[in-house]
């Protein structure tokens, strides 16, 4: 297991990378590191040695630090990287655990959160065959639509219609996001057995995106979860700005923490952790988990990561690490970020898949197939794919 954390300042950087090999870890910096209590922390914690390099100038190469010995279970980073407009701090501890995951849990958003965007309307039978074929690739989550008022989401306006006529499998779950009690009872009207409720860690974001303040929003959440729970309909939860904000910019990791604990003590089964703008790196990652997983376990989580800055598939990777195993992803990389200038959006199913089945993680789910749901809907909306499996492949064939 190998961890990486660059914080750049200028002309200089801090590098510290642990390694984990059989119960030995290794801790390496630059010629330039000056190891022992550094500026950034200590090196040695429940006898496995730390190691964070004190700032030096850029280096490329590497050296282990000198007390590298064998250590506990688990590995400790006692400073990790922030992303370059944010400062390293000090002893933030993020547990690694030794294997990922034999299974991971994939909840396709494509159809939603992919589609909800479009400034073209979308034709309704486009939006059922997407859903069709979806539901062939052994997808076990397929979030279908949204009972969201057609004045603020036009694309969503045939909801009623798109839930009735796909074709269900029975190894899938087809949930739809149910903003309020008005969108709860239209969606369980036209035959949803799963909704999703969408909060905010930004205060600002959810004035903007769901006109009402965040304590505002719990209470909506409430009527709706508890109706759900008379009902039987399992509910679950997102949570925007996890990573950061367009309006706030970096949100405290606490802040996401009391958010998600709030929907979990409703009664949220899993709650979908969102970098809505895709700022978010491996540091930040582990560092918000770090304080999430202090209050819901691991096993009621789920990361939505967008890839803006490329850094989706490392971001997961680190989720993975920390002992998630349910990811979002959209087919094609379906959904661009309309508060980031270039975003690309979620990051592709297609992707994920390749990633997680090169490392031997079980999916259930047969990529070959997702590449061609994918290719249909980039025709349909006459648009390349942002999946770079997907583009590989149709390069090779």
């Amino acid at each position: 297991m190998e961890w990486n954390g660059i914080s750049q300042y200028g002309e200089e950087e801090t590098l510290c990378i642990l390694h984990q090999g059989q119960g030995t870890p290794v801790v390496y910096g630059t010629p330039h590191t000056e190891w022992g209590e550094t500026t950034s922390g200590k090196v040695l914690t429940d006898g496995c040695v730390l190691g964070v390099a004190r700032t030096h100038p850029r280096n490329t190469h590497i050296k282990p630090h000198p007390q590298a010995n064998s250590g506990s279970a688990s590995v400790m980073a006692a400073s990790i990287s922030y992303g370059a407009s944010q400062k390293t701090r000090p002893n933030q501890q993020c547990t690694l655990t030794h294997e990922y995951p034999e299974y991971v849990k994939m909840i396709e958003v494509g159809p939603r959160d992919g589609l909800q965007n479009e400034k073209e309307m979308v034709p309704t039978r486009v939006k059922i065959q997407l859903i069709n074929m979806l539901s062939e690739t052994g997808l076990p989550v397929i979030e279908a639509t949204s009972f969201v008022s057609s004045k603020w989401v036009p694309q969503m306006a045939d909801h009623t219609e798109v839930l009735q006529a796909i074709h269900r499998s029975s190894h899938a779950r087809y949930p739809v996001l149910t903003p309020n009690m008005h969108g709860f009872q239209d969606a369980v009207a036209a035959g949803a057995t799963e909704v999703a409720v969408f909060g905010s860690a930004s205060e600002t974001f959810s004035q903007k995106n769901i006109n009402c303040s965040i304590d505002d929003s719990m209470l909506k959440f409430e009527e709706v979860i508890c109706t759900a729970k008379q009902q039987q309909i399992p509910v679950r939860g997102y949570v925007s700005c996890a990573l950061g904000c367009p309006y706030e910019g970096p949100i405290e990791p606490t802040k996401v923490a009391e958010v998600v604990k709030r929907l979990y003590e409703l009664g949220c089964y899993e709650v979908s952790l969102g970098d809505t703008i895709g700022v978010g790196t491996p540091g930040s990652m582990a560092k918000m988990l770090h304080y999430v997983m202090e209050e819901v376990p691991s096993s009621a989580l789920a990361v939505h990561c967008h890839d803006t800055y490329g850094q989706a598939l490392a971001n997961i990777l680190t989720a993975l690490q920390m002992g998630i195993c349910a990811v979002d992803s959209s087919v094609a990389g379906l959904g661009g970020c309309p508060y980031a200038q270039g975003a690309s959006g979620n990051v592709s199913t297609e992707d994920v898949l390749y990633m997680l089945h090169g490392m031997g993680i079980k999916t259930g789910v047969d990529l070959s197939k997702v590449i061609e749901a994918g290719d249909f809907i980039c025709k349909a909306l006459n648009r390349k794919t942002n999946s770079k499996v997907a583009q590989a492949r149709s390069k090779s064939s």
